[in-house]
């Protein structure tokens, strides 16, 4: 029966085009004239391309119709526009709830929401603020083919009169600048008692809060890494366990802001995922209930590489060719740097979802780029988002950020007083895979061509900003042949690094400078000595034993990189010495053109001088101890990305407690999975000791552990089914679609290899949505997976399938996750660096505690709050009776039939 489009919102701007909602197997098309019509997806994709329509995410569309990306007016670009800087899921049922209308329930709803919203969002723009700008821009993008552009125009104030030669695309014009303000004096040394602490927590509550006993008792703990530490290098270290529900981000922030205010200081809360980092925001919103507050006492801090760039973005706007898709997205992008928060594009208030709209890397190429900011010299300098961002953690007095950002600022610190003192690490569990990760190093195409960029700049014809050494620093030397001629040298020495089209020349087993010669020559070594050279994944080999050839091309390459160590080693004490020099005569911000020039260039020379020890242990046949070296071939479905010789440290915790816990005064370390929980040494905190750096201090840690107030016994159930064969993809998948079933959605599927994510998800896609359940996947969706899990939680009988990305980055209470079934037990990988590791740890018992942990974590997101109840469900026979105590006291694993299995979930969840 056919179903009538809504009566046009009051004063919508006119709108003639159909809409058009996609699903896995049928899509329902609304005509001009308010007719609904189902039809298949190719007969969806015909008239799509012959008549553009309404969509929501035209990528996930075209993907689910089958055919290239085809002309679309997508309500998601009319949404920035209308609404820059605010928060929307990417479907229909999102744009309802951005825009106060009732939620859609099926394909037909979908597409009549999709003209509601249009009409709704044109409407806004008539009394937006900055109608006029508004206008112009618009004008702009229609010229450049935006397809919304006529109704935009129709909708906003007529004769947006001149804007300049850009067009409104200079974002930069409606950014508030920063101004300099004298350093902070160190932070005093007011200690914060227990009974502090649970009284800062007590405010920090609000009527209605949920009781958690354990909250204060956790408060309280934590206020022991506030107090004086009581000799050097000694911190005042807390490692606490809080159970899932005991609340503890209000618990550490209570004796860390009350430090913080008591003694004018800055403590730092750190994660490890952008999602976290998201929720401790909001969290904080209890504290700084005032806007203007929140933003003078709170600061969320990232890697450069997160923030938009003006530069790049006026480099952009200024080459961009009038007709291209570039123009319409810079335009959405000057509407939202006229209202973002800070300037984070990647997890903060940008659209995640408005990247993948348009051509992929625009959106990364307006970021900043590693190595390429010019300071000082650059013309929005005084509006650069990222300056603003670390003058403003200094004087906060909480900074939000994330351990790569705390380890990498540490490594490059020039002395301590430039750190903070108090830190709390929020998902300390991961500390040990963030450390591994900051401190290893790797000579690899990527980052050797990465270098070369970093001090030659663009070499290519294309027009672009890329500048090397000599443009950032050629003006800052002395006027002396000696200066210029050591930076010729650097730049002519730089040439031995990877050039452009590096992996197609290795591939082939050519090169042109040497770095590029020992990594074709490194390739055949792992070719030869892997078990088999057509794999579709990453291959790995030993540095044991290498060829004649790979040895003589290490030993040229460690030589030419020993006369680049040099030049650069020169170079940076020649601007060291201009600053001692002339300290009198130059002026503040080339003082800090040079300072930062010549902090770039330590950290390169570090860089470079890691790589040659590297080289040379390959030659000599030795490496370090505390180290592991290997060669690397990185593959994905059969495809080369990369090539490496890589050094990881086994215990990556001790670098980490020497440049960033045993400089601090006092660190909170937190988790819900700090301990294991080993059969034979229960209550075990060396895990937690070995995984967090604290084993190497001087001062022995605090313990504190919180039960979790949950009744899991009551609230849960594990399944272990064991008439699975895990080799076989149909079976596995028929599994995840009868447990989909049963719990009606609600479910996360988890796995533990991609190429068995994709092979579920084609053969349960089209049954789950005849069965009205909604299926999306990591990998799969044309989405980041915080906008995946952000949908997810948002559609209470959604399905999700992801890995440990997924896993660990969950917080989903309430009936929105109900299930969750694993596919095989979460063994660490089993390569030569995780060899080194488990003989170094306990053998068998590092593999089992890893996995426990993994367990425990995934399990973990299923009850969030106290009237939460789910089913975990692992899909793996052979887990060992051993790993059962990754779940809780008086927790059951029962081991049953996949039938068994799919009724005892129905029969709890429906009960």
């Amino acid at each position: 029966m056919a179903r009538s489009a809504p009566a046009p919102t009051p004063q919508a701007a006119p709108l003639a085009a159909p809409a058009l909602a996609v699903g896995v197997r049928r899509a329902v098309w609304l005509s001009v004239e308010g007719e609904i019509e189902t039809l298949s997806l190719d007969q969806a994709a015909l008239k799509a391309q012959a008549s553009p329509p309404l969509v929501c995410h035209k990528p996930l569309v075209a993907r689910r119709l089958g055919v290239p990306p085809f002309p679309a007016l997508d309500l998601l670009e009319l949404f920035a526009f209308a609404r820059p800087a605010q928060f929307c899921l990417p479907t229909a049922a999102g744009l309802a709830d951005a825009l106060g209308m009732d939620r859609p329930d099926d394909l037909e709803g979908q597409a009549l929401t999709l003209l509601q919203a249009a009409q709704t969002l044109l409407a806004e723009l008539a009394t937006t603020d900055g109608a006029k700008r508004a206008a112009l821009l618009a004008m702009t993008m229609a010229k450049a083919g935006w397809r919304w552009g006529p109704a935009v125009l129709g909708a906003l104030p007529p004769d947006p009169g001149g804007g300049g030669p850009l067009g409104g695309l200079d974002a930069w014009v409606a950014v508030e600048g920063w101004s300099e303000s004298a350093p902070e004096p160190p932070p005093e040394d007011h200690p914060i008692t227990p009974e502090m602490a649970r009284v800062q927590l007590g405010l920090l509550m609000h009527e209605g809060d949920e009781s958690r006993s354990g909250q204060a008792d956790y408060a309280a703990a934590a206020a022991d890494a506030f107090k004086p530490r009581p000799a050097p290098d000694a911190p005042n270290v807390v490692l606490a366990e809080a159970g899932t529900g005991i609340g503890k981000t209000l618990g550490y922030v209570a004796p860390a802001s009350l430090w913080a205010e008591r003694n004018g200081g800055t403590v730092w809360l750190s994660t490890y995922t952008r999602n976290l980092q998201r929720q401790v925001d909001q969290e904080l919103d209890r504290l700084y209930p005032a806007a203007d507050e929140k933003r003078q006492k709170l600061v969320v801090r990232k890697g450069r590489e997160n923030y938009v760039c003006l530069l790049n973005v006026d480099d952009a706007v200024r080459n961009a060719r009038a007709g291209t898709d570039a123009t319409v997205l810079l335009g959405l992008v000057a509407r939202w740097v006229a209202a973002t928060r800070d300037g984070d594009m990647i997890g903060g208030d940008f659209p995640a979802w408005l990247g993948t709209l348009f051509s992929p890397g625009r959106v990364a190429a307006l970021t900043d780029h590693r190595g390429e900011c010019i300071h000082s010299a650059c013309p929005h300098y005084k509006k650069c988002f990222i300056e603003t961002a670390a003058r403003r953690a200094r004087h906060a007095e909480l900074v939000i950020a994330n351990h790569a950002l705390v380890m990498v600022q540490a490594a490059m610190a020039a002395d301590a007083a430039e750190l903070p003192t108090r830190f709390v690490f929020d998902e300390g569990h991961h500390l040990f895979d963030a450390a591994d990760n900051a401190f290893g190093a790797e000579i690899s195409g990527r980052e050797g061509a990465e270098l070369r960029r970093w001090l030659l700049g663009r070499e290519d014809r294309r027009r672009g900003r890329l500048r090397g050494l000599e443009e950032r620093v050629g003006d800052l030397l002395p006027d002396e042949q000696d200066a210029i001629d050591l930076l010729q040298a650097a730049l002519e020495r730089a040439r031995l690094l990877p050039s452009q089209g590096w992996l197609k020349r290795i591939a082939e087993g050519a090169g042109g400078g040497s770095a590029e010669r020992f990594l074709a020559q490194a390739r055949l070594h792992v070719l030869a000595r892997a078990g088999r050279d057509d794999s579709p994944f990453g291959l790995e080999a030993s540095t044991n034993d290498p060829e004649s050839s790979l040895v003589g091309a290490a030993e040229k390459l460690a030589s030419e990189l020993g006369g680049l160590h040099h030049s650069l080693s020169k170079l940076q004490a020649v601007l060291a010495h201009r600053l001692d020099d002339e300290a009198d005569e130059i002026d503040t911000g080339t003082r800090m053109r040079i300072e930062r020039a010549t902090r770039g260039l330590t950290r390169r020379i570090a860089t470079v001088a890691a790589w040659r020890d590297m080289l040379n242990g390959l030659v000599a046949g030795e490496t370090p101890p505390d180290f592991v070296d290997r060669f690397v071939l990185e593959r994905i479905d059969g495809r080369d990305l990369d090539v490496m010789l890589s050094r990881r440290w086994v215990d990556p915790t001790k670098p980490f407690a020497a440049t960033v816990l045993r400089k601090s005064h006092g660190a909170v370390i937190t988790s819900a999975t700090l301990r294991d929980e080993a059969p034979d040494a229960p209550d075990d905190w060396r895990a937690a000791e070995v995984r967090t750096g604290a084993l190497h201090l001087l001062l022995p840690p605090k313990r504190a552990s919180l039960a979790s107030p949950f009744d899991y016994p009551a609230q849960t159930r594990v399944y272990v089914v064991t008439d699975l064969r895990r080799d076989d993809a149909d079976q596995i998948a028929a599994a995840y679609r009868e447990l989909f079933k049963a719990s009606s959605g609600g479910a996360l599927g988890l796995f533990t290899a991609v190429h068995r994510l994709r092979a579920v998800y084609r053969r349960i896609a089209g049954p789950l949505e005849d069965e009205g359940l909604m299926l999306l996947a990591q990998h799969i969706d044309p989405m980041d997976t915080g906008t995946l899990v952000d949908i997810f939680r948002a559609e209470k009988d959604a399905c999700l399938l992801g890995t440990d990305a997924v896993r660990d980055g969950v917080d989903v209470p309430g009936d929105s996750l109900r299930l969750i079934v694993f596919d095989r037990v979460p063994w660490a990988r089993p390569d030569l660096l995780h060899r080194a590791r488990r003989a170094e740890f306990g053998g068998k018992t590092y593999d089992d505690m890893l996995a426990r942990l993994r367990l425990k974590q995934a399990y973990g997101r299923l009850v969030r709050r106290q009237d939460d109840r789910g089913v975990f469900v692992l899909l793996d026979r052979m887990m060992p009776s051993r790993l059962a105590t990754a779940f809780p006291p008086g927790v059951e694993v029962v081991r049953a039939g996949l039938a068994e299995v799919v009724a005892g979930t129905s029969g709890f969840l429906s009960g």
